[in-house]
């Protein structure tokens, strides 16, 4: 799937897989439970969770027409509801190129800024249930180094609202490498409003959080999440930097010539 929006971006494959033996696990009445709880995803009509049983031809006829209409050269759809999967399936094709491989379940794409709020934000929320992040506290308690005149009075709940201020798509990755002066850099580059005054969406929110939960965990947010998010919900085709054996189920995100081409089983976004 094309997807032309991503920013902070994940490698992501629908976790809503036919369960194995073992059985994929899911959350069940304590959604703040400290052990994995809950039972085995199973096939069911919508009908069964009170849905209508028309859905399923609905979904499929909007997805048949964006793929007539190029939007994108295919698609993987999964809908889950009650612990019960009510669609599992791949559309199309994972590129335009002729003999591209057939979309399927097992499809992997790059999930963009999906990431923000199934990695990022979930790893601060653990962080605060645990006691060591408070999101009302400043970037610069966390990160002295952020304690400058017109950041120190920036909140994590400023970055988690997209409220602090920060410019939206600042191109640092243009000159910056590396996270030392990716850092630095957002330390330096200047606000275009007063904290908490409005509300516009930039990414550096994110990679700011990103820093501070580093910088308490000791541990990188890809390995972090994997630990404390993925492995226990059993989301194993969800990751990071996947590995080259993966990349024949990874669909291509886009061209750009800047890169050389093809954007194909690498982060598609720059910044990133």
């Amino acid at each position: 799937m094309m997807i032309r929006t991503a920013r902070l971006a994940i490698l992501f494959a629908s976790a809503a897989t036919a369960a194995p033996a073992q059985g994929i696990r899911v959350q069940k009445d304590r959604p703040n439970a400290a052990a994995p709880t809950g039972v085995m995803l199973v096939r069911a009509r919508p009908s069964d969770v009170g849905m209508s049983n028309a859905l399923l031809s609905r979904l499929d006829s909007v997805i048949k027409a964006g793929i007539a209409d190029h939007a994108t050269p295919g698609a993987t759809l999964a809908v889950v509801r009650r612990g019960k999967i009510l669609a599992l399936k791949g559309y199309g094709h994972t590129d335009w190129a002729p003999g591209a491989p057939a979309a399927t379940d097992s499809t992997m794409y790059d999930m963009a800024s999906l990431t923000k709020v199934v990695a990022t934000t979930t790893a601060a929320m653990i962080l605060e249930e645990e006691g060591k992040l408070d999101i009302n506290h400043t970037v610069a308690s966390y990160l002295p180094e952020y304690d400058v005149p017109d950041k120190r009075m920036i909140t994590l709940r400023m970055l988690l609202t997209h409220a602090s201020g920060i410019k939206s798509n600042f191109p640092l990755w243009k000159d910056a490498k590396g996270r030392e002066q990716y850092f630095k850099g957002m330390i330096a580059f200047p606000l275009v409003r007063e904290p908490g005054s409005a509300v516009e969406y930039t990414d550096w929110n994110m990679v700011l959080m990103q820093f501070v939960i580093e910088r308490i965990t000791g541990q990188t947010l890809d390995r972090f999440v994997q630990a404390r998010v993925f492995g226990p919900l059993g989301m194993r085709d969800t990751q990071y930097l996947p590995p080259e054996s993966l990349k024949p189920r990874i669909a291509p995100t886009e061209t750009e010539d800047f890169r050389g081409g093809q954007v194909w089983g690498v982060v598609h976004d720059e910044t990133a």
